[in-house]
């Protein structure tokens, strides 16, 4: 089986980068710096309208922060669920726990109920869980299609013990996806060590500004960004690598 690349896209543009690389799927995000968060309908509908290969999944998150979510925040995924079933994306990523660290079994099913026919996936919510192996089996029995996860761990690369765990464990009944830190000097050993076959990375590159005239002085956002005359972007040379 040959590895398959999923792109975390930060726009429509960064989707057709993606397919420009050869990447297999991307999940379409909003709000990176939060650790993504749900897109627009306008970003939804423009990748679609870019692209004619690739397989968009797209981010079902309301906020950044924990994954508590309340019920005004349930019926905000909900409906954005229902717009991505109306557009005919290819799938939804959502994860939701418990006060006491445990998948929301309940709410999980819900919101897969009303996600059919699409494709889920589990996100790194799964990485915040108390007991990776009883969460594994949880998710496996609530139909979900894949988990995506860095072991519990900062990067991938150092969950690598734990990823192998969850590979040998899951078997066929579910598609483990390391993702965070996956780097083209690491995808090797993190694939031979852990026998996953389906990666998460952005694979991105600076993007600057055009603009000849800036206020720097005047920030639009949090302090922490560097530079707001500089984004980041998938860049499709880095797809390839990875590809």
């Amino acid at each position: 089986m040959k590895r398959i690349i999923e792109i975390c896209a930060n726009s429509a543009w960064s989707c057709v980068e993606a397919e420009a690389g050869g990447a297999s799927r991307v999940e379409l995000c909003a709000g990176i710096p939060e650790g993504g968060t749900t897109p627009s309908y306008g970003e939804i509908k423009t990748a679609q309208a870019l692209t004619s290969q690739i397989d968009i999944n797209v981010i079902i998150r309301p906020r950044g922060g924990d994954f508590l979510y309340t019920e005004a925040e349930i019926q905000s995924m909900l409906l954005d669920i229902e717009l991505c079933k109306q557009l005919g994306v290819h799938g939804v990523v959502f994860g939701c726990l418990t006060k006491e660290g445990d998948i929301d079994v309940p709410l999980m099913r819900r919101l897969i109920e009303a996600a059919k026919p699409l494709s889920v996936t589990c996100h790194r919510a799964f990485d915040v869980c108390r007991d990776p192996f009883v969460a594994l089996e949880q998710l496996i029995e609530l139909g979900c299609d894949r988990i995506l996860t860095s072991g519990q761990q900062s990067t991938a690369e150092k969950g690598i013990p734990l990823l192998k765990q969850l590979v040998e464990r899951a078997g066929e009944r579910i598609i483990i996806m390391p993702g965070c830190g996956v780097r083209e000097n690491n995808i090797a050993r993190i694939e031979a060590e852990t026998g996953a076959k389906e990666f998460h990375t952005s694979a991105r590159s600076v993007v600057y500004s055009q603009m000849a005239y800036r206020k720097e002085e005047v920030p639009m956002g949090s302090s922490a960004v560097t530079s707001e005359f500089e984004t980041v972007q998938t860049d499709r040379e880095k797809v390839k690598q990875f590809v």
